[in-house]
């Protein structure tokens, strides 16, 4: 077993080798990338974000399609599409999410930029010193407040409900995460790096236990709150960039 000094060198080391602008062209928040402007890139995040689940390739070329039906600019098309024009999505789909799903998401996100202040705002009202988990509930609750299919909720992940929301902390540490090389866009000031927490699922639940990070067998929250614990006494202020470290040991090293 490493030492505690000797697991966050080889961490960090592996932080150093994976966290590099290389990265983008493979992983889902490619299609981020693909914007400038802060709502163009925090809406194409949340998108994308949403069906990152499955095959890598899958996930990148669905998430180009749908950036592509929806238009140069994503916050544009939020704000001032017509009812007429939600026709194109019609036949997307990715594995479960659908052009039903996407529709709303679509609603919704107009909701929280004309009434909730945008999506920064919602995350950063409900965060707190320890952890986004209560701020992610409070989002899915904000997302949902208005007439919805009930067929939607699902692919918005509740921490309060037990789950490990990999997919909304993925999301969140690029918004949040300041990161010199690049990869991750650090574009939300009213939210620290050291409260987001590492995304969890089969890949990054199994490294970490294997190098002694993580001990509970489920991957769930309370999972997260123990892989939190180990980070930040690893580093405080910049916890989750081991994901990147975690990721890559998982997926090309099948460590």
């Amino acid at each position: 077993m490493l030492s505690k000094l000797e697991l966050k060198e080889f961490l960090d080391e592996k932080v150093n080798q994976y966290n590099t602008f290389d990265f983008i062209e493979s992983d889902p928040i490619s299609v981020p990338h693909r914007y400038r402007r802060k709502e163009d890139i925090e809406i194409a995040g949340l998108l994308v974000a949403t069906i990152s689940w499955g095959n890598r390739k899958m996930i990148v070329k669905n998430g180009h399609r749908m950036l592509d039906l929806i238009g140069e600019s994503p916050y544009d098309f939020i704000m001032s599409h017509k009812k007429t024009q939600l026709s194109r999505f019609e036949g997307y789909v990715h594995r479960t999410f659908n052009e039903i799903d996407l529709i709303y998401f679509i609603t919704a996100l107009k909701h929280i930029y004309k009434k909730k202040g945008g999506l920064e705002k919602v995350f950063a009202t409900h965060a707190n010193e320890d952890s986004l988990q209560s701020a992610i509930h409070h989002f899915k609750k904000t997302f949902f407040e208005i007439p919805h299919p009930l067929r939607t909720t699902k692919h918005i992940s509740d921490p309060f409900s037990g789950s490990a929301a990999k997919k909304i902390n993925m999301y969140l540490r690029w918004l949040v995460r300041i990161d010199k090389q690049g990869v991750d866009f650090g574009l939300w000031k009213s939210i620290k790096p050291s409260q987001l927490s590492c995304p969890l699922d089969v890949h990054s639940g199994n490294i970490a236990r294997k190098l002694g990070l993580l001990n509970r067998t489920q991957n769930d929250a309370r999972a997260v709150a123990e892989l939190d614990a180990s980070l930040r006494l690893l580093d405080i202020k910049d916890p989750v960039k081991y994901d990147f470290a975690l990721f890559g040991l998982g997926i090309f090293e099948k460590f």
